[in-house]
């Protein structure tokens, strides 16, 4: 592989809350270690359709996922059959969706939850959870302490060329509090608290990393419209390549075939949108 790369997924994020509550990773925008463009969703902007589309490139109205209660194994290729194809090792922490999405459906926990396949044509290192029993009350989701470090432990156990993290806190936080409010003020914070530790040790470890959302959060605790509220994200770049303008609103379809290029591993045939960081 060229390069290793980390993309972390922190969901339910909107634009707005990304440059005014990250501290730390706004501060590396300031000194140059970072750069951060807008990112728009695809339609809709549900979290099972945006994980669908983040991978393969291609939109809802192609790999069919309409929403959350449309979950099942994809047929298109995506960016972790990708990455193996070329030889290259992966491995994803994240919601089970995920491992349906891109390994195997339907998930069963004790088969599926934590598993290291090495010879997996998609997903080599699997650490999944379900939120079984999410509510507004009880979150039902890990400590995101947790989640960095277990990605961490993947990368440094198994020397994964493409790493991925999902966590929902955010986004179940927003449908409860809605986004503009104390409570989420300090949950983002305290999100950009937890993660920034791991960003350097990642990055002396060799791995470019993209820090996004799937998508955002209106002021009522929504997404999956058009609302630029519930569309836009902020994305964070920390590695060496050129990327556009920093008025640029990058495509969610443009993520697979940059990823792709960055590791240097084939771009699918069905992935159309540009790269938006040079090769």
């Amino acid at each position: 592989m060229k390069n290793k790369l980390l993309l972390i997924i922190l969901d339910g994020v909107p634009y707005r809350n990304w440059r005014r509550l990250f501290g730390n990773l706004e501060g590396w925008v300031d000194s140059g270690d970072a750069r951060v463009w807008k990112l728009r969703s695809v339609l809709p902007s549900i979290s099972a359709s945006c994980y669908a589309s983040i991978h393969t490139g291609v939109a809802p109205s192609v790999h069919g996922c309409t929403g959350n209660g449309n979950v099942f194994r994809l047929k298109e290729r995506d960016v972790f059959s990708q990455v193996r194809a070329a030889g290259g090792v992966t491995g994803a922490v994240a919601h089970s969706f995920w491992s349906e999405f891109f390994n195997r459906h339907p998930f069963k926990p004790v088969r599926d939850i934590e598993y290291d396949e090495p010879e997996s044509d998609t997903i080599n290192h699997g650490r999944f959870h379900t939120m079984t029993g999410y509510g507004l009350i009880n979150q039902m989701t890990p400590s995101d302490l947790d989640l960095f470090a277990t990605l961490t432990s993947l990368t440094e156990r198994f020397g994964l060329d493409y790493g991925m993290l999902h966590t929902c806190t955010l986004d179940s936080m927003g449908h409860r509090f809605f986004h503009d409010c104390q409570e989420m003020d300090h949950a983002c914070a305290q999100m950009d608290e937890m993660l920034a530790p791991f960003i350097p040790r990642w990055v002396d470890a060799g791995y470019e990393v993209i820090v996004t959302a799937d998508h955002g959060q209106d002021a009522r605790g929504h997404h999956g419209g058009r609302d630029p509220l519930q569309q836009e994200a902020a994305l964070y770049y920390f590695g060496p390549a050129d990327g556009p303008s920093k008025n640029t609103v990058i495509d969610q379809l443009q993520l697979a075939p940059t990823i792709l290029n960055r590791i240097g591993a084939p771009v699918a045939e069905t992935m159309k949108a540009d790269s938006f960081l040079s090769r």
